[in-house]
C-alpha cells in the first residue's frame, strides 16, 4: 500500500472513499459545511435521521451527491465520541474502523480527512497521520486469509492511503505515516504468527519463521534445541518442553552487539511466552475453548515481531529477545504433578499444576536474559484466566520493580495507545507458594489472588528492573469488533517497540 499525504481539501482528492471523522456533536460550520454543502445536504441528512449519534467508531456509509463536487466516490463517518475524550488509542481503533466499515466491497484507494483529529489530539497532525497509517493497517488485517485462497468477504486490500491535512507539511506527516505503517505491519506479523494452527506452527516451525524474519532484517539468532538446553540447566524450560512429540526451541535473537547498552543505558531485554498449543498436560483443560490455545505462544510472537519492526525502525538499537516455545502435552514423558525441578537459576520448584506452564518457561527465559546481559526485562504473555475476570478484553494487568521502570513502560504504552493496570506484587502471599520439598510451588493451593501470584513467581527469577504484561485477556478477541475481526490483536507489540525506540542511538 502506497501511502501519501496532500495539503488538499478534503472535497478536492480523488478517492475511493473519503472517511470524516466526527467528534462530539457535529458542527456544520467551516470544512465541515462545505463538504456538507458539495454533497448535497447529505451529512445533514444524516445527522437529522440521528445516523450521527452513537457509540464510539460507529460507521456511515454516504453518497457524495449529484453534483460531481467532491473528488470521492464514497463518504465514510465515522464517529469518534467526545472531543474532550480523544486519545491515541482512539485515532488508531477510529482509523481500524473505517476500513473495516468497508468489508466486502471494492476499494482499492482511501483517503482520511486528519484535521477534525489533529485540531484536538496533542501532538497535532504528525501524531494523526502516524496513529492513522498505523490503524489502516490493523484495520486492513484479515485471518481468515492465512487459510481461505480468495477471501472477499473481509476488508479490502488498498493500493492506496491518502492522508489530507490542509495546510500541514507533507515530508513531516509522511515520516510518521511511514512509521506508522511499520508498526501495524509489525503488529500484524504478531497476529498472523499466533492465528496459525497448532498443527501448522509448532515449536520448531516457530523457531524457523524467527530466523527467517532475523536474517531478512539483519537480527542475530540463536535457537537452542532439547539437547542443549538440558545440557544448561533449563530444567522449568525443559519440564514443559519434554511432553510433546514436538520438541522445545529456545529462540534468542539481538539487536546490535552483545551486551551492548542503548542511548539510555539499558541492555533491554524483551521475553514472550511461546506456548505453541498448551492442553494444560496432566493438569489437563476443560475441553471448552481448548481450540483457542494456538493463541498461548502470543507473546513469543509479539516479541520476535518487535525485534523486526525496531530493526526496520532504527537499525542496530540495542534489544535481546527471549522467546521460549513449547507445547504443553500430556504423554510418557510428561511432568507429573509434584515433580520436584531445578530452575536455571538453581532454585527447586515444585511443579503442583502442570497448567501453570508459562511461568516456567518465562522463568528459564528470564534468568537466561539476565546471564546474558539483560539489566532491564520486559515479559509479555498470554499467562492467566484470572487477568481477564478482572481486567477484560481492553486493558492487559502489569506487575514490575522498580516503581519507576514500570513508569517507562507504562509511558511507552501510553505513546503505543495501548491501556494497561498496574497491580501489586504483595510480598505477603509469597507465604501460599511454599513448598513442601522444593522452594516454592507454580501454582499455590489457595488460589485466591492467583493473578498476583502468577507474577510473584516470576519474580524469583529476575534481579533486574522487571515488568511482566498479562495479556491473556488482550491478546485475542472472542468476537468480532468495529475496529478488529476475531482473533490475535498484536497488543503490547507497539508498546515493546516504543520502549525499545526511546533508547534508540542518533
Amino acid at each position: 500500500m502506497q501511502v501519501r499525504v496532500t495539503a488538499e481539501q478534503p472535497w478536492d482528492v480523488k478517492a475511493d472513499v473519503l472517511v470524516v471523522p466526527i467528534l462530539g456533536q457535529p458542527a456544520f460550520s467551516g470544512p465541515l459545511a462545505e463538504l456538507d454543502r458539495r454533497s448535497g445536504g447529505e451529512l445533514r441528512s444524516l445527522d437529522d435521521f440521528g445516523e450521527l449519534r452513537g457509540k464510539r467508531f460507529k460507521s456511515v456509509l454516504a453518497g457524495t451527491g449529484s453534483g460531481k463536487e467532491i473528488g470521492a466516490k464514497r463518504l465514510v463517518v465515522v464517529l469518534g465520541g467526545p472531543a474532550a475524550d480523544l486519545d491515541r488509542e482512539t485515532v488508531v481503533k477510529l482509523a481500524a474502523a473505517s476500513i473495516r466499515r468497508l468489508a466486502g466491497r471494492e476499494a482499492r484507494s482511501m483517503a482520511v480527512w486528519l484535521s477534525p483529529l489533529a485540531d484536538v489530539l496533542e501532538g497535532g497532525a504528525a501524531a494523526v497521520a502516524e496513529l492513522v497509517g498505523r490503524g489502516v493497517v490493523e484495520g486492513g488485517y484479515e485471518p481468515a486469509r492465512i487459510y481461505r485462497d480468495g477471501y472477499e468477504e473481509g476488508a479490502p486490500e488498498l493500493s492506496e492511503l491518502v492522508l489530507v491535512a490542509p495546510g500541514e507539511e507533507k515530508g513531516r506527516l509522511e515520516k510518521a505515516a511511514e512509521r506508522g505503517t511499520i508498526i501495524g505491519e509489525g503488529a500484524n506479523t504478531a497476529r498472523t504468527l499466533s492465528n496459525r494452527s497448532s498443527n501448522d506452527v509448532s515449536p520448531e516451525v516457530l523457531a524457523e519463521e524467527a530466523y527467517t524474519l532475523a536474517k531478512k532484517h539483519g537480527l542475530w539468532i540463536d535457537v537452542i534445541g532439547p539437547e542443549k538446553a538440558t545440557d544448561m540447566g533449563m530444567g522449568l524450560f525443559m519440564a514443559v518442553g519434554r511432553g510433546s512429540d514436538n520438541p522445545p526451541r529456545m529462540i534468542v535473537m539481538r539487536s546490535g552487539k552483545k551486551g551492548e547498552k542503548d542511548a539510555l543505558g539499558r541492555h533491554l531485554a524483551i521475553v514472550g511466552k511461546g506456548v505453541c498449543f498448551d492442553s494444560g498436560g496432566i493438569s489437563i483443560k476443560p475441553s471448552d475453548r481448548m481450540d483457542e490455545m494456538k493463541m498461548d505462544k502470543a507473546g513469543a510472537c509479539t516479541v520476535i515481531a518487535a525485534a523486526v519492526t525496531v530493526a526496520r525502525l532504527a537499525p542496530g538499537t540495542p534489544l535481546l529477545v527471549m522467546a521460549p516455545a513449547v507445547e504443553n502435552m500430556p504423554g510418557p514423558h510428561s511432568t507429573r504433578p509434584g515433580d520436584i525441578v531445578r530452575a536455571l537459576n538453581g532454585k527447586m520448584v515444585d511443579i503442583t499444576n502442570t497448567d501453570a506452564e508459562g511461568r516456567l518457561i518465562l522463568a528459564d527465559a528470564l534468568t537466561y536474559a539476565e546471564q546474558l546481559g539483560a539489566t532491564h526485562l520486559v515479559d509479555v504473555a498470554t499467562l492467566t484466566g484470572a487477568v481477564s475476570r478482572a481486567l477484560g478484553e481492553l486493558v492487559s494487568g502489569g506487575f514490575g520493580t522498580p516503581q519507576t521502570f514500570v513508569d517507562e513502560v507504562f509511558a511507552a504504552g501510553a505513546r503505543a495507545g495501548e491501556r494497561y493496570w498496574q497491580l501489586p506484587l504483595v510480598e505477603e502471599y509469597k507465604a501460599d507458594m511454599e513448598s513442601w520439598s522444593g522452594d516454592l510451588v507454580n501454582f499455590s493451593r489457595n488460589n485466591e489472588g492467583g493473578l498476583v501470584k502468577s507474577a510473584l513467581f516470576l519474580s524469583e527469577f529476575v534481579t533486574q528492573p522487571w515488568v511482566h504484561l498479562d495479556i491473556a485477556g488482550t491478546g485475542y478477541f472472542r468476537r468480532v469488533t468495529p475496529y478488529a475481526p476475531r482473533g490475535a490483536t498484536g497488543v503490547s507489540h507497539a508498546t515493546l517497540v516504543e520502549l525499545a525506540l526511546a533508547g534508540a542511538k542518533g
